[in-house]
């Protein structure tokens, strides 16, 4: 009786511990999980970014390198980007992943935005106007 006892206390405590090794499998999982959507994917988005803003660089562009200069772009080669980065006409060549932001982009990019949401408000008050014509005013 006692043996019998023995064995299936044993294998009871043998199944609740093979259950209770995959808990911290699966906490592992989910921490991998959301450690990629929290860091890892924004990351290389912008990387990609990044890289497309560097492949699209044209002449008479200004831009900031990484270690600050800013200069626009005379030529653009294969790896490389020629600027000038004063008013004597000092020119350096850089190469293209040290470009840090394309400055005449995101200007153009902000005019747009700002455009956008000018014309959004003025859809919206017009639609507001027109609103308050067709409602009609009671009197006493």
């Amino acid at each position: 009786m006692l043996r019998l006892f023995t064995v299936l206390t044993a294998d009871a405590s043998q199944a609740s511990m093979t259950g209770g090794t995959l808990y911290p499998f699966i906490f592992m999982i989910l921490m991998l999980v959301v450690l990629y959507f929290i860091m890892i994917r924004p990351q290389r988005k912008k990387e990609k970014a990044d890289a497309e803003m560097r492949k699209n660089v044209q002449v008479g562009d200004e831009i900031e390198t990484i270690g600050g200069i800013v200069g626009i772009i005379t030529k653009v080669e294969d790896q490389t980007v020629v600027i000038e980065t004063s008013a004597d006409r000092c020119k350096m060549r850089i190469k293209k992943w040290a470009i840090a932001q394309n400055v005449s982009a995101n200007e153009e990019a902000k005019e747009r935005a700002d455009a956008a949401k000018a014309e959004k408000a003025e859809k919206a008050e017009k639609s507001k106007s027109k609103k308050d014509e067709d409602t009609p005013i009671e009197k006493d």
